[in-house]
């Protein structure tokens, strides 16, 4: 079953920190993420979405691949496998770079938006589709990190959301020890 936890930190940077870890940690199968987007809004309250797949890009490189091997192909059925190559590369990737914008993949892009505007100036917010978690080992790894965070929205049980929170809640009340 799919999660959709988004948690929001008081620096700019610290969600991309977070979501490199877990992209680490997906490296060494402790998590498997479907979507990691990061919302970063500055000091003026300028909003940059950050989305972990460009599929604009995937699709072109794509499209490039399969548009020159048709086109060879055909090109060499019609004796000229160089203007077969050309035009098929140019077409696939056009079209490939075409469908790759207009694929929506993860999280809905609206949804991003409209809970992006809601953080505060100078912060920045993880947005995760998790797809499988092995909870207690990445909750180990992630606690090297200075989680101070804010979850703002879950589709976690009510336990599990607790947890996260007392996770978050614990690292903030030390650092303000420490900072004290």
């Amino acid at each position: 079953m799919r999660n959709l936890v988004v948690v929001s930190f008081l620096s700019e940077t610290k969600a991309h920190e977070v979501r490199q870890k877990l992209v680490e940690l997906e490296k060494k199968y402790l998590v498997s993420l479907e979507d990691a987007v990061v919302v970063v809004r500055n000091k003026e309250g300028k909003i940059a979405v950050n989305q972990q797949y460009n599929l604009v890009a995937s699709g072109a490189i794509e499209g490039t691949f399969f548009g020159t091997l048709w086109g060879l192909l055909l090109g060499l059925l019609f004796f000229n496998p160089l203007v077969g190559l050309a035009a098929g590369s140019v077409t696939g990737a056009a079209l490939g770079g075409t469908a790759g914008w207009l694929s929506d993949i993860g999280i809905d892009d609206d949804f991003i938006k409209q809970l992006g505007q809601t953080i505060q100036p100078s912060s920045s917010a993880l947005f995760l589709l998790i797809k499988d978690i092995t909870p207690d080992k990445v909750v180990e790894e992630l606690q090297s990190l200075d989680l101070e965070g804010k979850v703002l929205h879950t589709s976690l049980s009510i336990d599990d959301e607790a947890k996260l929170k007392e996770l978050l809640q614990a690292k903030s009340d030390a650092l303000r020890e420490v900072k004290a």
